[in-house]
């Protein structure tokens, strides 16, 4: 392992590579108050939202004030600048377009007397959730809110902590009407999942949660599951690199540090062959991050969770990457479409040297929500396909009973559900009735 002052090199055979590759344990440290908050919003309803906002946030507010009003949403837009606007619309259209592609779609089919297909429903009524307090997050509004619009969810509910002052930041308000989000409550923390989850007197429950939130967040919404959906924890940004020795070391560094000002804790790993490449992007590092003012972040996510690792060749380098699963990768190399199909795991992926992963979270129009601490090698980014419920459709006629009762008797007869079997026996004694009368009745 060589020793940089932010980011550490290491040879992929050092065992500190498995530590790398492995995501933190989950935190918590913070379950018992997250289950106080939600038994006592259940319990109390609005006034537990307010008593929690007073606690944690340090803005008074009374049950009237939970929503967010037109008027306040209307003053939003007087307050942000048309290249604001101009730039938060056209990733609305990138946005909702790619979504839009992703719809899935009822189907049905007939053959031999059997009626089978799928129906597909939006969800009539879902909660987001967006960071907020002391920051603003206009595009966390349009990733959560623009997949349910193009699903046909007709109530879109978002939930974002007030500022001290008690409001909500003007681009989140204006990036809420744009995308159509239908409500808004000045609630954040676990306590504003408890009464997505369950309802209070001024907030109507909803059907499923999504959106990234801090440790409170995360841990309530794993706790109402069940009451409600809900989608996958959010953990702390990730992003790996793979490039070979022709990648530019300054790009490659500036996209690390982009992820790495995110929190703390977050994991930023490039994987490259080339030794030169790696020494002369750890200096990068260290010198674009001296003039960043997030530094103190940095520092800590890099020195904690961070590493550059030089591989044998391109293709342990993507072997890595894949056990990383991380929730973006970069293929900075020179062909990356020819190292697309031995991507196994990953949330997002980026091809070539103009494809930074900023561009993704904000306008490229795929969804920046995505699976973190390794749950790339299971789950998916958050699509349409998150806003509805699929609904199995099954009919026969006589004939089609026929040609599948027996297999069902039997298979019902083995498994010891003996009414099952009954079941499509008195339908199939009936038909056998009519069929010995029709002979009967025939000259």
């Amino acid at each position: 392992m060589e020793g940089i002052r932010l980011l550490k090199i290491y040879e992929a055979t050092d065992p500190a590579v498995e530590e790398l590759l492995a995501a933190p344990p989950p935190d918590t440290s913070r379950v018992a108050l997250v289950e106080e908050i939600i038994a006592a919003v259940r319990a109390q309803g609005d006034a537990a939202l307010c008593a929690f906002t007073a606690r944690f946030d340090r803005v008074e507010l009374d049950p009237a004030r939970l929503q967010v009003t037109a008027e306040e949403i209307r003053a939003a837009y007087d307050e942000v600048t048309r290249e604001f606007l101009e730039a938060l619309r056209l990733a609305r259209e990138r946005i909702y377009a790619f979504h839009a592609r992703q719809v899935p779609q009822s189907w049905f089919e007939a053959t031999g007397g059997i009626f089978l297909g799928q129906l597909v429903r939006p969800l009539a009524r879902v909660g987001i959730y967006v960071p907020g307090g002391t920051a603003a997050y206009p595009s966390s509004v349009l990733m959560n809110a623009l997949p349910a619009r193009a699903a046909g969810v007709p109530e879109i509910v978002m939930c974002t902590p007030p500022r001290r002052d008690g409001t909500v930041p003007a681009p989140v308000l204006v990036a809420a009407a744009e995308a159509g989000v239908t409500e808004i409550y000045r609630v954040g923390g676990a306590q504003a999942v408890a009464a997505l989850a369950y309802g209070t007197e001024s907030v109507r429950r909803v059907d499923k949660i999504v959106g990234p939130g801090n440790i409170y967040v995360t841990l309530a919404k794993q706790r109402v599951y069940g009451q409600v959906a809900v989608d996958m924890p959010a953990g702390p940004s990730e992003v790996a690199v793979v490039a070979d020795a022709n990648a530019n070391p300054a790009w490659i560094a500036a996209d690390l540090l982009a992820q790495a000002e995110h929190d703390a804790l977050a994991r930023c790993v490039l994987f490259t062959p080339s030794p030169e490449l790696a020494r002369a992007v750890a200096g990068e590092v260290e010198r674009q991050a001296a003039v960043l003012p997030r530094r103190e972040y940095i520092e800590e996510a890099l020195g904690c969770f961070g590493g550059i690792v030089v591989t044998r060749d391109l293709a342990e380098a993507v072997e890595l990457a894949n056990r990383f699963a991380p929730e973006h990768l970069e293929l900075f190399v020179d062909d990356p479409l020819a190292w697309l199909g031995s991507i196994e795991n990953a949330g997002a992926v980026f091809l070539g040297p103009y494809a930074p992963v900023p561009v993704g979270d904000y306008a490229a129009g795929p969804n920046h929500v995505l699976p973190t601490g390794g749950a790339a090698r299971f789950a998916s980014a958050l699509g349409t396909e998150a806003f509805v419920k699929r609904i199995n459709l099954t009919g026969m006629n006589a004939a089609g009973l026929a040609a599948l009762a027996d297999a069902v008797v039997t298979l019902a007869e083995t498994e010891g559900l003996t009414a099952h079997a009954a079941a499509v026996r008195a339908r199939m004694a009936r038909r056998e009735r009519e069929g010995r009368c029709d002979r009967k009745s025939k000259p």
